[in-house]
This record gives structure tokens, sequence and C-alpha cells, in this order.
């Protein structure tokens, strides 16, 4: 594995108390340095600014949730990516933060940019840090936490694998503070139900619970890398991760053989950038599910709802109202509109620009 994506979680990071936990900080980027030096590229997806901004200011007065967040992330992000750069410095290296939001994965022209830009700092021996902007991305604007976000930067570099470091060591098949529950090492890509393991709580200082971590790693998993969740409390945990052979503790899910396309990957995370829906029947949905790559066809659409131009996402809903994919419209919706149930015209989402759940 050459290209790693490393999601370091705000538990990681943090004290019991809400501080900034500089030790562990040190010895992740002590580990980060040896995979550097053994010639692996690495991008950290780091939590910690908003926690890292608590523990630095006293507000007079209460804040509503969006404005504490705000605050907090202001002062922390500059606290944090500080941090970074001087511990990054002993070992001769150089990191460079990245800020992103929910929106600028949204275009694919604006996905792209990014991309050129990692590829740079990667190119150049910089190692990107990348969080989300917190100063602007706010409710329905932002990731659901920063395992969307480490999914969506995984997919986006190709990485060949998203390492995601909580607080406990991966899966268990029952509640993690039982004797009796053990963790689940690995996981195939077939859609197992594993609701009835994981817990939907959430962190102490993140946004984020198990269940998400899950959904997001079966996803990246399908697109054909390798995503493993484990303690990042543990002492040499990454270069122990990614030994020949190793045997550390975590939950691996075992990435899709099948290859997928860099267009494929960017609609698959798409969901959330969705400006309408495109209904189909029960004739278009059997086609879809078929062994042969199929394109949604006009003639098989039912309805159209929203207010969508030509390359914008859409929602992909059968007859039963679930839905069952996502594409990119090869119509605006006016012109779509007009054409429900035409034959033999260009399709509405091309399989090329195709992703089904």
């Amino acid at each position: 594995m050459k290209r790693i994506a490393i999601k370091i979680g705000s538990n990681v990071l943090t004290r019991k108390d809400g501080s900034l936990d500089i030790t562990r900080m040190s010895s992740l980027v002590d580990q980060v340095a040896e995979l550097h030096k053994q010639g692996k590229e690495v991008i950290l997806i780091s939590s910690g600014a908003v926690a890292s901004g608590r523990s630095e200011i006293n507000v007079g007065k209460k804040l509503d949730a969006v404005s504490a967040r705000q605050l907090y992330s202001s002062v922390g992000q500059a606290k944090l990516i500080n941090r970074y750069y001087e511990l990054f410095r002993e070992h001769g290296l150089t990191c460079g933060q990245v800020l992103t939001t929910k929106e600028s994965f949204g275009s694919r022209t604006h996905y792209l940019n990014q991309k050129h830009c990692m590829d740079v700092m990667l190119d150049n021996k910089v190692i990107p840090i990348v969080n989300e902007n917190d100063t602007i991305s706010v409710t329905e604007l932002m990731f659901t936490d920063n395992d969307e976000l480490s999914g969506l930067i995984a997919a986006m570099m190709d990485m060949d694998a998203l390492i995601i470091l909580s607080n406990i060591d991966g899966i268990y098949n029952g509640n993690p503070a039982a004797p009796t529950s053990v963790v689940i090492r690995e996981i195939e890509n077939d859609k197992q139900d594993l609701s009835e393991y994981v817990q939907a709580s959430k962190s102490s200082f993140g946004r984020g619970g198990m269940l998400t971590k899950c959904s997001i790693a079966r996803k990246v998993a399908d697109e054909g890398i390798t995503v493993i969740i484990a303690n990042g409390k543990k002492d040499n945990i990454l270069p122990e991760l990614l030994a020949e052979g190793s045997n550390t503790v975590c939950t691996r899910f075992i990435p899709s053989s099948k290859p997928v396309s860099s267009v494929k990957k960017w609609i698959a995370h798409s969901e959330g950038f969705a400006k309408g829906k495109v209904y189909i029947n029960k004739g278009a949905e059997k086609a879809l599910a078929g062994d042969k790559a199929t394109s949604v066809l006009l003639v098989g659409v039912t309805q159209i709802k929203g207010d969508f131009e030509k390359d914008d996402i859409v929602k992909i809903i059968n007859e039963d109202g679930i839905q069952i994919g996502v594409g990119c419209s090869a119509y605006s919706s006016d012109e779509a509109i007009s054409l429900i149930g035409k034959r033999d015209i260009k399709p509405l989402i091309h399989y090329d620009y195709l992703y089904l759940d």
C-alpha cells in the first residue's frame, strides 16, 4: 500500500477534559513520519479543532450551537495546525492545511480543484492535513462528521487504504464494554447487517458514531479501497497495522476487486448534493439490477421532481419510493420532463455517471 488516508478522531486527540492531548498527537506524527520515510504518501483527516478551541477560551455568555462551533473552530484550527507544523518539522517534514466544505464536493470542478491541490502537495512531499471548515459550514451544509469527509478524500485521491482511528479497537460483536464481546476482524462487503452489533451513540467530542463509520467504510471498500477501523490510542498503531502479515486487533473491510472509475467514485459520495429525484418503473429497475451495464432511459421514467440543470446530481427512486442510486443527469429537469417516456434518445443518466446503492 503506497497511498494511505488516515482519519484521526476527536476522541483520539483530546483528553477527558476536552483539551488537546499533545503526547498522543506527537506519537501519531512520529508514526506518520515513519510511514513517510518508508515511501508512503499520507493524507491526514484530523478532527480536534473545535475541542482544541473549546479548551483555549472561556465564553462569558451561553452561545448557540452554531456560534460556539464557529468560534471554537476558528481558534482551535489555528492552534491545531500550528502544533502539527511544529511536530512534523522536527522530522524534517512539511505539512499543509486543506480546509474544505461539503459544497466543494458537489461541483465536479471544485472537486477536481481540490484533488489537484492535494496531488501537488503529495508530489512535493508535503503532508496534507484536511479538516472541514467549521467557521462557514453550518447545519445542512456540514458533513455528517469527519468519517464522511475521510471517505470522500480516500475516494477522490484514489487511496490504497483508509485508516479510521477511534478510541476502541474496532467493531465489536456486542457492547464493547461487555467482557464477552470481541472485535470483528474482517467484514466482507456483502451487505451483512451490522446494526445489531453497532451502537448509534456518538463520541464525547466528535459528531459521529460507529454506525456512521460502518456505512462510510462499506461504501469506500465497495470502491476497491481497504478500510481499517482501529484504536488510535494504542502505541505504534499505524506501522503495526501496515506491517506485512500484521495481526494487530482491528476491523478490516475487505475491498471489492471490481474496478470503479474516478467519476463513479465521485458520484457514489454525491447523494447529499442531489438537486432532484427521478422516479422509474419496475422494468427500468429490473434492467438496472441485471448483469449488463445499463443506463437510466427516459422510456422507463415515470416522474421527475426538483429543479436541476444538465450535469447536476439526482436521486433515482423506484416505484416503492425507495432510493436505489444516484447519477449525473444529461438533461435539465425541464428538458427531461418534456421527454418522459420517449424512446431512442440519449439516456437521462448514462451508465458511466450512475452509482447504484
